[in-house]
């Protein structure tokens, strides 16, 4: 079962979106000690960290026990402007007060498929000795349906052992690497964060479409036992409800 839950304008999304993060970081911290968290690339994601990196929402955290990863990665240096690593560095991470330790990126500068297999292997050392499940996997989704950097038609869609991987998205003619599904479907929270009219009709097909996940990435997302979350402003959702699906 997915949340739908709509809001009047992104900027009003962005604002949620960090209420969830603060809420699911201190659940996580009484529980179980510290909150792991996957963050996502893109617009919507970034007005999320900037309220992230308020005194609103700096002071209701306990740093110190969060751990920062990345859902997916361009294959460049993490000083380029292309990086999702240096977009939520610069619009977050060095606003607030979490040890530098806790901020694990994938290496987008070294070889694609040495970086996944590094990062893997960081996740499972991370993880270790219990399953590797993240507390907060962060996602957005693009015009074409792609989460993440699972694109249509790439291997990484029915990827059922990696965790990580890197793959070759032709239509961009670069390298990424990225959350396998079986990664992401593994999450205790997953929370897709939606904003514009431009992808509202292709959001209504990943939502309540025919499940055809080679052509819609996105639908591959159902976490296994976690909650899956859609935060969209109400351009986005025009063509669907907020409900429960």
């Amino acid at each position: 079962m997915a949340i739908i839950q709509t809001y009047p304008t992104a900027e009003v999304l962005a604002h949620a979106a960090a209420e969830l993060f603060v809420t699911l970081a201190q659940e996580s911290i009484r529980d179980h000690g510290h909150f792991s968290v996957a963050l996502a690339g893109g617009s919507t994601p970034r007005a999320m960290y900037k309220n992230l990196a308020t005194i609103e929402f700096t002071q209701q955290v306990n740093w110190e026990r969060v751990y920062i990863f990345w859902s997916d990665e361009r294959c460049v240096p993490p000083e380029s402007e292309d990086s999702n690593y240096h977009m939520a560095r610069d619009a977050f991470l060095k606003y607030v007060a979490i040890p530098p330790e806790n901020i694990l990126r994938m290496q987008g500068e070294i070889k694609p498929h040495q970086a996944a297999q590094s990062y893997e292997e960081t996740l499972t050392h991370f993880f270790a000795p219990k399953p590797t499940r993240f507390d907060l996997i962060l996602l957005g989704m693009g015009d074409d349906g792609h989460t993440a950097s699972i694109f249509p038609a790439t291997p990484a869609i029915h990827e059922a052992e990696k965790l990580v991987m890197a793959q070759y998205v032709d239509k961009l003619e670069s390298w990424r690497i990225t959350f396998t599904p079986a990664l992401i479907n593994a999450a205790a929270n997953v929370a897709f964060l939606v904003s514009g009219e431009k992808k509202a009709y292709r959001l209504r097909q990943v939502i309540v479409g025919r499940y055809q996940p080679d052509q819609l990435p996105a639908q591959i997302v159902r976490p296994a036992v976690g909650k899956l979350r859609w935060l969209l402003d109400e351009a986005a959702a025009i063509h669907v409800t907020s409900t429960q699906i």
